[in-house]
């Protein structure tokens, strides 16, 4: 059973759409939340992982961050090992 991954985006973001992209890649689900316009939950997430750019990327109810650090989990196959 996969774990739970969570994207929340910006559509116009290309950072968010790099994300999308990579988990696309590797036939992986995810859910995505477009937060352009929730303040509210813009700022709940900041407070919460201290990350101030889009996307925010969780794996199950752990923060990873953001299409940076995605990439680099999966360059150092890491990806691999946390959604085992």
């Amino acid at each position: 059973m996969q774990k739970e991954i969570r994207l929340y985006i910006w559509t116009h973001c290309p950072y968010c759409r790099g994300a999308k992209q990579l988990l696309d890649e590797k036939n992986l689900q995810y859910e995505e939340f477009d937060i352009f316009r929730d303040e509210e939950m813009r700022r709940k997430l900041q407070d919460q992982t201290s990350h101030y750019t889009v996307p925010y990327i969780f794996i199950d109810d752990k923060f990873i961050g953001g299409f940076t650090e995605l990439r680099a989990l999966d360059a150092s196959g890491q990806l691999a090992q946390m959604l085992k």
